[in-house]
């Protein structure tokens, strides 16, 4: 008989009856014990807290805290760099336009405004010699046309286009062809003997005085301001960078100290080349800056200041000039009430332009600050007086009715001590002081604009160097702990 394999169960005998199959029962999962759900998962640092974690850490070692101040003392000596060299290339720049952009345009807004008003007299002077103009006269009036043409283009290539010099250049080009058609008609009918000439030279005159010289003194004033707003940039002190340079040296002094209660050593050599460094640049930058601000405010004291109050002794002496020579051509004609009486409105005009000469002139001679300047201003002193003494032997002549011995007074020949004389020689003194100043202010801004010759470069080459000499001199302090 077959046995079973062993270990399984016996088949039931036959005919006995099996007990059924209960399936065994699973456990039931744990269900979690009662009481308040799980608090949620902290969310994840960022990196910063992080990085703010690992300082505080290594704040606790002296290698990490040495680590912590050499990064800051190369970054602190790297900053006073960079602002260094940041301040002193924005004022160098600043000292650059004053010598070669602003005051060379705010003298050519002035030679605009003179060469008009000149041309205006040598048109008057001309009309006044009759229908044959002398051949001078109108070779100074094509040549002052020139020139504040040319002047007008050179003003016009430095302005800003929607600036309001660049209006005023506009509306002067403008008016420049149609004053020149006004003289040419003045002209023709004056060659012909037409009264009408005379009216066309008022008009043209009255054109110059009304529209043209106050668009040209709107055009000097607006060279003006910006010649002092470049001043203004380049003469403050670079305070930052000289607060940062203090700043550097003081941590770097710390630093020292610091290691030499630590170690009893005296010297840290990278430390030391680092605060040599720094104060190199930090007397550079001030002794630098003190020597270039005080070449500028030199060039604007005894420079600009002489120029301008030189170029409104000029104009005033041309608009002189100009209402003397109208004050023949109109005659009478227009007259203006004074005190009372009713006077020649263009030798009313004539006398107060000869007091704002004078006062001009005695500004001049109190700015100029040597022989050679005051000199030149002396000379056209006294050419005044003489033609103020002229003119009024002209104007008692005229008044007797003499109208020729009058106008020979004005525009005669040398040997009848004419006005014209006079002012010549009032127009070339203040061109010679004019020169002289102008020479003065080029020296004194130049070298003030020099003295700042590769501070920038050497402030951001010396800083690097500094900066390089603290974190070898921190890092031969780590090297200790290895």
């Amino acid at each position: 008989m077959t046995q079973p394999p062993k270990g399984s169960a016996a088949p039931p005998a036959p005919g006995v009856p099996t007990q059924p199959t209960v399936p065994r029962r699973q456990p039931s999962p744990e269900l979690p014990p009662p009481g308040p759900a799980p608090a949620a998962l902290a969310p994840r640092r960022t990196a910063f807290a992080e990085g703010v974690e690992r300082l505080r850490a290594a704040a606790t070692t002296e290698p990490g805290r040495l680590r912590i101040i050499g990064a800051l003392l190369a970054l602190l000596v790297v900053a006073f760099g960079a602002v260094s060299a940041w301040q002193a290339t924005d004022r160098a720049a600043a000292a650059d336009d004053v010598l070669n952009n602003s005051q060379p345009l705010s003298s050519a807004a002035a030679d605009i405004y003179r060469s008009l008003a000149d041309a205006n007299t040598a048109a008057s002077s001309g009309f006044l010699a009759g229908g044959q103009e002398t051949k001078a006269s109108r070779e100074r009036y094509e040549k002052d046309i020139r020139t504040a043409a040319d002047k007008l283009v050179l003003a016009a290539g430095n302005s800003d286009p929607d600036s309001r010099a660049a209006e005023t250049i506009t509306r002067l080009n403008r008016l420049l062809p149609e004053y020149k058609g006004l003289i040419e008609r003045a002209r023709a009918n004056n060659r012909q003997g037409y009264p009408l000439g005379g009216a066309y030279l008022r008009y043209a005159n009255d054109t110059m005085q009304t529209e043209m010289l106050p668009a040209a003194e709107d055009l000097y004033k607006s060279e003006n301001e910006r010649l002092r707003a470049d001043y203004a940039d380049a003469t403050p002190y670079p305070w930052a960078a000289i607060a940062l340079g203090l700043l550097a040296l003081g941590a770097l002094a710390w630093a020292q100290h610091r290691s030499f209660v630590r170690t009893n050593r005296v010297l840290n050599h990278g430390l030391v080349a680092a605060t040599a460094t720094t104060t190199a640049v930090l007397l550079w930058l001030v002794v630098g800056h003190s020597v270039a601000r005080a070449g500028l405010n030199d060039s604007y004291d005894h420079g600009v200041r002489s120029l301008n109050v030189l170029h409104d002794a000029r104009i005033a002496s041309l608009k002189a000039r100009g209402n003397e020579n109208l004050t023949l051509v109109s005659r009478g004609a227009e007259t203006v009430e004074v005190g009372g009486e009713f006077k020649d409105r263009f030798d009313v005009a004539f006398q107060a332009s000869m007091k704002d000469l004078a006062a001009h002139l005695a500004a001049a001679k109190d700015l100029a600050d040597d022989q050679a300047g005051r000199q030149p201003v002396r000379t056209a002193a006294g050419s005044m007086e003489v033609w103020q003494e002229r003119h009024q032997q002209a104007r008692d002549a005229d008044d007797a009715g003499d109208y020729q011995a009058a106008l020979s007074k004005i525009i005669g020949a040398k040997s009848e001590e004419p006005t014209g004389e006079c002012f010549d020689s009032v127009d070339r003194s203040l061109e010679t002081a004019l020169e002289h100043e102008k020479l003065e202010f080029e020296q004194s801004a130049g070298a003030g604009r020099n003295a700042m010759t590769g501070l920038p470069a050497g402030a951001a080459v010396l800083a690097v160097l500094g900066a390089a000499g603290a974190l070898l001199g921190i890092g031969r302090r780590l090297s200790e702990y290895r």
